[in-house]
C-alpha cells in the first residue's frame, strides 16, 4: 500500500571542497548535533556556528527543527559550509516556499571549487621553480 510521503523526517546532502554532509531534519526544539556532539562542541568558534545555524535563522524555524548531521572529509570550514549547504537543502524540502529565500542568500548553490592538483616539475599545482643566477 502506497502512503503519503511524511514531511516529519527529512534527509539531504551537503557537499563542499572534499567535505560531505548527511543532514536528517526533524520536527522539535531546536537541538542541532553534529557527528552525536552538540553544535558548540563540534565547532567551537562563534563565526562557525553562526555560518551552521545561518539558513534556519533567516526562515525563522532555529527553534522549531531538530538537525543531525554526519559530516566527513576536509576542515572545519569546509565541514561547516557543508552542513550549511546541507540545512538548506533539507528546509526547501520541508517547505518549497523557502526556495526563494535561502536561493537569494546564496545557500542553495554548491560552492565547487577545490584544490588544484599539483603538476609534475612544478613546486605546487602552478608554482614553478625560483631562478637563481649564481
Amino acid at each position: 500500500m502506497i502512503t503519503k510521503k511524511d514531511n516529519s523526517l527529512i534527509r539531504t546532502v551537503g557537499r563542499r571542497k572534499t567535505s560531505s554532509a548527511r543532514v536528517l531534519l526533524t520536527i522539535g526544539d531546536g537541538q542541532v548535533t553534529i557527528n552525536q556532539r552538540e553544535l558548540k562542541n563540534y565547532f567551537p568558534t562563534a563565526l562557525l556556528q553562526e555560518k551552521v545555524l545561518k539558513p534556519l535563522k533567516i526562515v525563522n524555524k532555529e527553534k522549531n527543527l531538530n538537525i543531525s548531521v554526519r559530516v566527513v572529509g576536509g576542515g572545519t570550514s569546509s565541514q561547516a559550509d557543508a552542513v550549511r549547504h546541507g540545512i538548506a537543502r533539507a528546509l526547501v524540502k520541508w517547505n518549497e516556499e523557502f526556495k526563494k529565500i535561502l536561493k537569494a542568500e546564496g545557500f542553495l548553490t554548491r560552492d565547487s571549487r577545490s584544490k588544484e592538483r599539483k603538476k609534475f616539475g612544478l613546486h605546487k599545482a602552478r608554482r614553478g621553480h625560483q631562478w637563481r643566477k649564481r
